[in-house]
């Protein structure tokens, strides 16, 4: 399976009844796909992950699923699975959310990937996972959906993931997996390098951006004194997230979010 026909997720509409399918947490972390042997990213790349790590992982197994280090750590994260160095790793779990590989609908694949990586499975015998399956719980309602979504926001995560009971795995975007988010989040192309003012003298005030609609607009919050002092270059893809456009389609209190290299 490549790396590049992974499954995607659609947005979810409020006019979509959320009812009787599963909810998890969207994780602010790295999606990579364990392909038996090495974490690979959507584009292919490879994540130089220990041989510590990986020999804890199921050999000739494929699973999909996010590198994560917290909520809130997603800069860090990338910082240490792109590092090839050893450092980090053990503060690193791969959440997991599907087995694109094995039999059945959603539900018996995550059954398959919790045996998988059981600790009585037999390549792990005096070994600890650093995998596990991401927790699912099915939605009573859309105000079920509500407090959930409410809980994870209160505590700085992400949104909520929505996933059709016993739907097959899809390597596309699709229409079983939706996302859940109360920003909108997108990507646009730096163009240029706004300067600081103020505490941010002789740093990045602002970037400049352009949509793949060929809207200009600058983004000028969400990001961390480092990334101020060494800002994405120019030319570089970022994603961001909005509150809404106006009716010249300029993205609202927009927000950094990252520079995601390897997604």
């Amino acid at each position: 399976m490549s790396a590049s026909n992974v499954m995607l997720a659609k947005k979810w509409e409020p006019t979509q009844d959320p009812t009787g399918w599963w909810m998890s947490e969207k994780l602010d972390g790295v999606r990579a796909l364990w392909d038996g042997q090495r974490f690979v990213s959507r584009l292919g790349n490879t994540f130089p992950a220990p041989a510590h790590y990986t020999s804890r992982m199921p050999r000739g197994e494929v699973l999909d699923g996010e590198l994560w280090m917290g909520r809130g750590a997603f800069q860090d994260t990338v910082s240490v699975v792109k590092s090839g160095a050893d450092k980090g790793w053990d503060r690193v779990f791969y959440k997991v959310f599907d087995a694109p590989r094995a039999a059945g609908g959603f539900e018996k694949r995550l059954d398959y990937a919790r045996e998988i990586l059981s600790p009585s499975a037999s390549f792990r015998i005096g070994l600890t996972p650093p995998a596990t399956v991401l927790e699912q719980t099915v939605c009573n309602s859309p105000d079920h959906l509500s407090e959930i979504m409410v809980y994870v926001l209160l505590h700085k995560g992400e949104g909520v993931m929505l996933r059709r009971r016993g739907s097959a795995y899809e390597a596309r975007r699709s229409s079983s997996l939706l996302k859940v988010k109360v920003f909108h989040d997108a990507e646009a192309r730096v163009t240029g390098h706004q300067p600081g003012e103020g505490k941010h003298r002789g740093r990045l005030g602002a970037l400049e951006c352009v949509t793949a609609g060929g809207v200009a607009f600058r983004v000028g919050t969400g990001f961390t004194d480092v990334q101020r002092e060494a800002p994405p270059r120019v030319g570089a893809i970022v994603t961001y997230t909005y509150q809404e456009l106006t009716r010249d389609g300029v993205p609202r209190f927009p927000a950094f979010v990252a520079a995601r290299d390897y997604e």
